[in-house]
């Protein structure tokens, strides 16, 4: 039910009741605009795309509560989307007057403050998806985020980092009891989640190999758990007889006999996270001179880089670092794999020389793989 009604001001009253029988009214100085205004609200009904005006005054703090609350999200992921929701200037804001320009200026105040571009791209998308949810649930008519550009990201083989041979046997010699956590990093890929949630019955000493079963969750010593591993994540690495034997030599070292005892405990017994695995890492990379963009991580690039140069194809790549599809690995790694031209040269060349030998293959002839 809709009306126009002249006050005696002369201002023209345009009111209507939505389906649930709330009244909702606003006043125009010209009775055309009034009508505007009430022919939009019923094609809004009429497409489904019908807001209540009063919703979108709840605030971005207490919408992203209840948003959060209702998902079924691991302690990690909701970390993540927390950090991510509280660090935009809108906290108290009504969610309706968040404008686009607002979050064009948010990303743009993060950058400059220091954020790398791939950690405001990760925020950006999970303020993106509560905005969607808003608009989904009828809060707001439009998100905000719509048509903003995410950070420019460099392209990633400047980005990612790879340790060169000299540079892992300096981190080890570096690293003293931290040494053995190190080595499954580098040595089978292991993120520093999967590494610190190894136990002594996830080491096959006979098969020399590792099963990731678990890992641990969250980034200080209170919040720190055991956890499933990532979705897709859990594997076997086949991994080198020399690591087998450092392994073997640390589980002896440290008396650990149970199958359920964790591998890798801080020097006060406590689980490896974050937070102080961290801080050990920048310990190790102080005293080598690795630059501060030397993560833990950079040693799962370095394995991966190597499994490539010895020619392992994406499949085994991905089932080795525990990748959900071989798209993943290409995504992150095809800068590394051969190029077609190398190929074509390599092939091209081996050709001609078997030619020019008077039809004799050549040694090596086929060495890209």
């Amino acid at each position: 039910m809709a009306s126009i009604k002249q006050r005696p001001d002369g201002a023209w009253r345009a009111r209507y009741r939505d389906a649930a029988g709330k009244e909702h009214a606003r006043h125009f100085k010209r009775k055309r605009d009034a009508q505007r205004w009430l022919d939009e609200v019923a094609a809004s009904v009429v497409t489904g795309q019908y807001v209540d005006p009063s919703a979108g005054k709840i605030t971005w703090s207490r919408f992203v509560d209840e948003w959060i609350d209702r998902q079924a999200w691991a302690p990690g992921t909701i970390e993540g989307v927390r950090t991510a929701v509280d660090s935009v200037p809108w906290v108290d804001a009504p969610l309706l007057s968040v404008r686009p320009s607002d979050v064009q200026g948010w990303l743009t105040r993060e950058l400059r403050r220091g954020l790398a571009p791939s950690t405001m791209t990760t925020r950006l998308n999970h303020v993106r998806a509560a905005f969607r949810a808003a608009v989904a649930d009828k809060v707001i008519p439009n998100a905000p985020t719509v048509g903003v550009k995410a950070p420019r990201m460099p392209r990633r083989e400047s980005a990612m980092k790879i340790l060169t041979s000299q540079q892992v046997h300096d981190a080890l010699e570096a690293s003293g009891a931290f040494r053995p956590f190190v080595e499954v990093c580098v040595f089978a890929g292991l993120r520093l989640g999967e590494a610190a949630g190894l136990q002594l019955g996830d080491v096959n000493f006979l098969s020399r190999s590792i099963r990731v079963a678990r890992q641990v969750q969250g980034s200080t010593l209170r919040t720190a758990e055991l956890v499933p591993p990532k979705y897709g994540s859990a594997r076997t690495v086949f991994v080198p007889d020399a690591l087998i034997e450092s392994l073997a030599a640390h589980v002896a070292r440290e008396g650990i006999r149970l199958p359920d005892e964790q591998l890798f405990l801080t020097p006060l017994g406590r689980l490896w996270q974050r937070n102080n695995a961290g801080e050990e890492w920048r310990r190790v990379r102080k005293a080598t001179g690795l630059g501060d963009e030397v993560t833990l991580h950079t040693l799962r690039h370095t394995y991966a880089s190597n499994l490539i140069a010895s020619g392992c194809d994406v499949v085994t790549v991905q089932r080795a670092l525990g990748h959900q599809s071989p798209s993943i690995t290409l995504n992150v790694y095809s800068h590394l794999w051969p190029s077609a031209e190398d190929k074509t040269r390599v092939a091209a060349g081996a050709f001609m020389a078997e030619v020019m030998s008077g039809g004799r293959p050549q040694p090596g002839a086929h060495s890209i793989k």
